[in-house]
């Protein structure tokens, strides 16, 4: 019934979120359809995964369970091309199930089936202010930063933050703030010799302030929400979503974090009193959310950094979290991170992008 190319977006409904996060991954989709045995019962989207992980669902959880084809739209046999055309524009999907009165799927069009590449996002931009965290030394990617500083090294045909800036320009962010020390200098010629000039305002660390001290510079320019930026990674993920669980859940902070499971290579022993045995796990997987390095503040976070302070952001988010503020995380898969820190993880970046 299903081509190979069918084959590839389809799972099966015992899958739990952590397993289909990894299908995703691994097959570069964003979408996948579920079947229990041969019946097709719907579609499960990135997206689906990630708000059932906001609402605290476990990640051992089926995705059978949490399908939901009230909010979905799939097409019908009997409907024309335009009309599907419309409503993979509306929900930006990347394939259409068509279904039949029975509600059994009947073929899949694609958007490449439908669209070219100058098909435009129909979402609304957002004009939010980007701050980039650019003052460090690199010392991990030693030898080559002893030469240029970390974001000038390459990834492709760009610098890391060309990709990055030009990632929240696709989304409408045009004024950037650089937080800059180490080679500034040549960061700034670098950048004023591009053909494609960013609206950077530069503000210079006069020493080490910790991972987001030197945004308390900033009190009185931003008045918007606004993310803050390392560097030295990029996420594959449409920051818009970001900004859509920031504002709907009236948070202060949202720290956008990675799945990330770690299997231990050993049995794990589980003891209670007197030191007798009362469980055994051979080899578990375990799942944690990993902070990435971006996050998206309301303006008023500023003030509550310290001048002249070293501070990190875990100290900012200490004092949120003391006064009653609202600290939300925005999950991401663990390969839709890609983390230039170390050499190992920039070889794998330059392989991916």
């Amino acid at each position: 019934m299903f081509s190979e190319k069918n084959k590839a977006i389809i799972v099966d409904a015992s899958n739990t979120i952590i397993q289909t996060m990894k299908i995703m991954d691994d097959r570069r989709a964003k979408s996948l359809l579920v079947f229990n045995n041969e019946s097709f019962i719907g579609m499960i989207t990135n997206g689906d995964l990630q708000r059932a992980i906001i609402a605290n669902k476990p990640f051992d959880a089926t995705i059978g369970s949490i399908v939901d084809n009230t909010s979905k739209k799939y097409a019908h046999v009997d409907d024309d091309e335009e009309h599907i055309k419309s409503w993979m524009i509306e929900v930006r999907a990347e394939m259409m199930p068509v279904v039949d009165s029975t509600g059994k799927l009947i073929k899949v069009i694609f958007w490449n089936d439908l669209f070219d590449g100058s098909q435009k996002d129909n979402r609304q931009n957002l004009n939010l202010p980007v701050v980039i965290m650019a003052g460090g030394k690199g010392t991990r990617l030693k030898p080559i930063t002893n030469v240029i500083p970390k974001p000038l090294i390459p990834v492709g045909d760009k610098t890391i933050l060309e990709e990055i800036m030009n990632q929240f320009e696709g989304i409408g962010c045009k004024q950037f703030y650089m937080s800059v020390n180490y080679k500034s200098d040549m960061m700034k010629f670098y950048l004023d010799q591009l053909e494609h000039h960013y609206n950077i305002e530069f503000f210079e660390e006069t020493k080490p302030s910790g991972t987001i001290g030197s945004v308390s510079l900033l009190k009185g320019k931003i008045t918007t929400p606004f993310f803050v930026s390392n560097c030295d990674i990029i996420i594959d993920q449409d920051y818009r979503d970001v900004y859509d669980y920031h504002k709907t859940n009236h948070n202060d902070l949202t720290v956008v974090t990675a799945v990330k499971s770690f299997k231990i290579p050993y049995g794990v022993i589980e003891a209670g009193e007197g030191g007798l045995l009362t469980g055994l796990q051979e080899k578990p997987e375990i799942t944690y959310m990993i902070n990435t390095g971006v996050y998206l503040l309301n303006a008023e976070c500023i003030a509550e950094i310290p001048k002249g302070q070293f501070f990190h952001i875990t100290h900012l988010m200490e004092k949120i979290k003391q006064r009653g503020g609202r600290i939300g995380c925005f999950p991401v898969s663990e390969h839709a991170w890609h983390d230039m820190g170390e050499w190992p993880e920039y070889l794998k970046m330059i392989n991916v992008l």
